[in-house]
């Protein structure tokens, strides 16, 4: 069953429309997006609301504030874009991405040891967990493992991840936003399971991201465990 979203303030409605454009090439690399004047007249906001929007787009690297100009639409980086705020889907377009789901999302606790430091609000809380393959133009490029505090994000488990972006999903459902974070990197030989997701051999070198992010609900943080095949996809971030 589809779950109705909460009703958007006005400024993300504008950010979500806005950002959609810039993905779907609408707004292509310097073209001008509309100014504050008639963004405001088009969808009848006031201008801080506006703003608000703009400064969304230009944190997560969609547009530069250009003094007497306007708002200018960025190249969006083409590599893998695993290191981005902005996330998977947003960094490749979304257009040759999907995502095969592994483990559908269930509550468990909290792996022990866990690869960064809990909160005892999130230990008491327990996870959700969830593991997928992401292909891009039909070869696996990531396995990963998601860990979501079990805080005030109801119904979770019901939710289709199945092409889905996770981002998108906390982001339109729970107005829970990306905000940055800290990664360790280091490279590792495949094990089979992992050369068995990602069509690599056993002991080819791969890339593991051990990700927390943090997001505008304080104490709320989003966990990551990614292997990467970067063979044919370079790697980038903005972090």
């Amino acid at each position: 069953m589809t779950l109705p979203a909460p009703k958007l303030p006005h400024y993300r409605r504008l950010y979500e429309m806005l950002r959609k454009q810039i993905i779907d090439g609408v707004f292509t690399e310097d073209d001008l997006l509309p100014s504050e004047n008639e963004l405001c007249a088009i969808h009848g906001l006031t201008r801080p609301t506006v703003r608000h929007a703009l400064d969304a787009l230009v944190n997560e690297g969609f547009i530069g504030k250009h003094q007497g100009k306007g708002s200018i639409v960025q190249k969006l980086p083409k590599g893998i874009g695993i290191l981005s705020i902005a996330g998977t889907t947003s960094a490749l377009g979304g257009k040759n991405l999907r995502s095969e789901l592994l483990v559908k999302p269930y509550v468990k606790a909290w792996d022990d040891p866990f690869m960064f430091k809990l909160s005892e609000t999130e230990l008491n809380s327990g996870c959700i967990h969830m593991e997928r393959i992401r292909y891009y133009n039909d070869k696996p490029i990531f396995y990963d493992i998601n860990f979501i505090p079990n805080i005030n994000v109801p119904r979770f488990t019901s939710r289709s991840f199945e092409n889905n972006s996770l981002f998108d999903v906390l982001r339109n459902a729970y107005q829970v936003e990306i905000k940055g974070g800290e990664q360790k990197i280091r490279a590792i030989e495949a094990s089979a399971t992992i050369s068995q997701h990602l069509a690599v051999k056993s002991g080819h070198p791969v890339l593991h991201l051990e990700r927390k992010f943090d997001t505008n609900k304080p104490g709320f943080f989003i966990y990551s465990s990614i292997y990467c095949n970067t063979e044919e996809q370079a790697v980038y971030g903005i972090f």
